[in-house]
C-alpha cells in the first residue's frame, strides 16, 4: 500500500504540512529539510515502483565558431535534446573555425574528463592524432556532419555528402539551359573532408552529364558571409555572362546579397545547402532555387543516442539524416 504524508512526516521528522510543501515543490522549506523529506519519500515507496536511476554520463560536443547558421541550429538542438535527457551532463565547445591545431588541443584537454565526443572534424593529422589518443583513453568518438576515415571513432552521423555533390550539380545542370554556360564553385573548407567530398561528386556529375557547363571559379570562403559577398561581386565583375553558382558549405546569405545587389538575383541558378533562417529568404524571393538539406533536429538526436549508447555499453541502431532537396513551394513549416 502507498505510503501517505503521515508515514513520510514520522519519518523524516517534520510536520505534515512540510512534507505536502517539499513534495508539492513549494517555497519555505531549507535545502537540507526538502532532502530528508525526499529520501523518506522515496524510501517509503510513496512515488511508487522507479526504474532504476540511470547511470550519468558526460557528453561533450565540439563545433566551429563563426556565423554558419547551420551550425548554430545544431548547437542549439544538441543543448536542448541534451536537456530533455536523464542522465546527461553535456558540454558545448566552440573553437576557432577551420583551425585544425584549436581543434586538436580542445580535444586533448576533454581527453581525461569526458566519457563521449562529438565533433565536426577537421581532417588534419594534429586531429587524426587527439581522435586516436581519445579513443585509446576509452573516449568514444562520433564525427558529425563532416567525416574522418581510418581513424578509430564510435561512428558518423551525417549525410553522404558525395552524393550531395553529385545533386548539386545534377539540379544546377538540369536548371540551366543545355548549351554552354559558365559556372562557379564556393567552399566553407577543403579541410572538411566533407566539403571536398561534395565538390567531388558535383565535378564527377558534372564532367559525365553536363560537359557544357564550365567551372570558372573555385573559392573557399570560410563559411563567411561578407567574404562571400566579396568574392560574388568579383566573379560578377570577371565574368557577367556567370550562369550558375553552387554553394557547397556556409556563407549563402552573403552570395544571395551579391546577386542581388548586382541586379543577378533571378538570371543566375543558385543552388546552396541548409534551410536556415537565411536561407529561406533567399528561396521566398527566388534569388537562390533550391537547397539541398540535412536535418540538424535528426543529427542531433543521433549523435546524442550513439554516443550515450556507446558509453552505457549498449546497442544502438542509426537512423542518419536524409538528403532533402527544398524548393520556393515546399518549405517545410517548421
Amino acid at each position: 500500500m502507498r505510503s501517505t504524508l503521515t508515514d513520510i512526516a514520522r519519518d523524516s521528522g517534520v510536520s505534515t504540512a512540510t512534507v505536502d510543501r517539499v513534495l508539492n515543490n513549494r517555497a519555505g522549506v531549507s535545502n537540507r529539510t526538502r532532502t530528508i523529506v525526499m529520501d523518506a519519500a522515496a524510501r517509503l515507496g510513496y512515488f511508487g515502483q522507479t526504474e532504476p536511476a540511470i547511470e550519468r554520463i558526460r557528453l561533450d560536443f565540439v563545433l566551429p565558431e563563426g556565423t554558419n547558421t547551420f551550425i548554430a541550429s545544431l548547437k542549439a538542438q544538441l543543448e536542448r535534446q541534451c536537456a530533455s535527457q536523464d542522465g546527461i551532463d553535456y558540454h558545448l565547445h566552440a573553437v576557432e573555425g577551420f583551425n585544425p591545431l584549436s581543434l586538436a588541443q580542445k580535444l586533448a584537454s576533454l581527453r581525461s574528463v569526458t566519457q563521449g565526443v562529438g565533433l565536426i572534424a577537421l581532417d588534419h593529422p594534429a586531429v587524426r592524432e587527439e581522435m586516436r589518443a581519445l579513443a585509446e583513453a576509452g573516449v568514444k568518438v562520433v564525427t558529425l556532419a563532416s567525416d574522418i576515415l581510418h581513424v578509430a571513432r564510435t561512428g558518423y552521423i551525417g549525410i553522404d555528402n558525395r552524393a550531395a555533390g553529385r545533386l548539386g550539380g545534377y539540379l544546377l545542370g538540369r536548371l540551366l539551359p543545355a548549351t554552354p554556360c559558365k559556372i562557379a564553385l564556393f567552399a566553407g573548407s577543403l579541410s572538411y573532408r566533407g566539403h571536398e567530398e561534395r565538390e567531388m561528386g558535383f565535378r564527377h556529375i558534372i564532367s559525365e552529364e553536363f560537359r557544357h557547363l564550365e567551372i570558372v571559379q573555385m573559392r573557399e570562403i570560410r563559411d563567411d558571409r561578407q567574404r562571400a559577398y566579396e568574392e560574388t561581386t568579383a566573379l560578377l565583375e570577371r565574368h557577367p555572362d556567370l550562369a550558375g553558382i553552387y554553394n557547397i558549405g556556409g556563407g549563402s546569405s552573403g552570395i544571395g546579397r551579391a546577386l542581388e545587389d548586382r541586379g543577378r538575383g533571378k538570371s543566375v541558378i543558385f543552388i546552396g545547402h541548409e534551410l536556415t533562417e537565411n536561407s529561406k529568404p533567399l528561396l521566398l524571393s527566388g534569388t537562390m532555387d533550391a537547397v539541398i538539406d540535412q536535418n540538424p533536429r535528426v543529427e542531433a538526436r543521433e549523435a546524442i543516442g550513439l554516443l550515450a549508447s556507446a558509453v552505457r555499453g549498449k546497442p544502438f541502431e542509426i537512423h542518419p539524416p536524409r538528403l532533402q532537396v527544398i524548393f520556393r513551394e515546399n518549405i517545410p513549416e517548421h
